[in-house]
């Protein structure tokens, strides 16, 4: 009887952590939201310079609607995102902490975070594309998937591509560096090249090197080629709509790289192949992907349940499109 009673307790527990963990998931759901709305609208670009703002104020500064802007501020300063300081009657000010901000509304700073919830809004946005998906079959096509996948995705690399690429990873590898430094000048080929900000990290670090990007996506070569006219490299950084697997091609290139974009691939063995082609003899193949788990394992860490989270909803739909499919993903 004190056996039976204490596995009818033992179960409730289990059951009533596991609502306020969903009820907890629930609530972290709403903030991604709402980060989103706050960025794309402005809000936090605009509270970031240390000003205390009134719904009024804010909505004044940013275009916006004020009863909308005063739900949002008071959301933001419920989940403690925002501080808020002064009494009702229209007179609450919102503000921005400094560290707050930098997470926020600093686009130059590796820590910033709103990319982040621009690419979870984007990859629920073919949301009955990927059930249907789920119950027949098939992929989910990248270009589905709009806007916010496509921009969050190369804003979340933006920074570490401008800042990183060519001043710590690359110069990490001596040969590589070196040769990029060197005449003739070097040829580099990126795969996947999306917004192109990977191509400009390069280009911009080794003033001598030609670049090509090379990407499948119309919507992101578009956006990568006017990336590199803002850059000021068309001189010597041209992005092309088609795969890299020409004859004229093979062997053309010293350096050829994959940044996040294996995984995604119906065919990553085909790709690796091609890459080493590209490369010839003498040529290096640089793939940086996602540092998942060797092996499925319950209960994981944060990072590897972050991919799992990706792959279910874009990587490996995305991945299905082209049969047949490795199905390799798990960003």
């Amino acid at each position: 009887m004190d056996t039976s009673l204490s596995q009818l307790e033992l179960s409730a527990n289990e059951r009533d952590a596991f609502m306020e963990r969903l009820f907890a998931d629930a609530l972290g759901a709403f903030s991604i939201f709402s980060v989103y709305i706050g960025d794309r609208l402005g809000f936090y670009r605009t509270l970031a310079g240390g000003q205390r703002l009134t719904p009024k104020e804010l909505a004044k500064l940013t275009n916006t609607q004020e009863r909308y802007v005063r739900e949002w501020l008071e959301h933001q300063a419920s989940c403690c995102i925002l501080d808020v300081e002064g009494d009702g009657n229209g007179q609450r000010r919102f503000f921005l902490s400094p560290a707050r901000a930098e997470v926020l509304a600093d686009s130059q700073s590796l820590n910033l975070m709103t990319p982040l919830a621009q690419l979870i809004v984007g990859a629920v946005y073919p949301l009955d594309a990927l059930l249907q998906a789920y119950r027949r079959g098939g992929g989910v096509a990248f270009s589905d998937y709009g806007v916010d996948l496509r921009e969050g995705q190369a804003s979340m690399n933006k920074q570490m591509f401008l800042q990183q690429l060519g001043t710590d990873w690359l110069p990490a590898i001596p040969d590589i560096h070196a040769r990029l430094q060197a005449d003739p000048p070097a040829r580099v080929a990126d795969i996947g090249s999306g917004a192109g900000w990977s191509c400009i990290g390069i280009a911009r670090s080794y003033p001598k090197v030609l670049v090509d990007g090379f990407d499948l996506d119309d919507a992101s070569v578009k956006l990568a080629r006017h990336n590199v006219i803002q850059s000021g490299m068309s001189d010597r950084l041209k992005i092309h709509l088609q795969d890299a697997s020409k004859a004229e091609l093979v062997g053309h290139y010293d350096l050829v790289t994959a940044f996040e974009c294996l995984h995604d691939m119906s065919n990553p063995v085909g790709a690796l192949r091609m890459m080493r082609n590209l490369a010839g003899e003498n040529g290096t193949v640089i793939i940086m992907d996602e540092r998942a788990l060797e092996n499925f394992q319950p209960c994981s860490e944060a990072l590897e349940q972050l991919l799992y989270g990706f792959s279910i909803l874009h990587c490996l739909p995305v991945g299905m499109v082209d049969q047949p499919s490795a199905g390799s993903a798990r960003c």
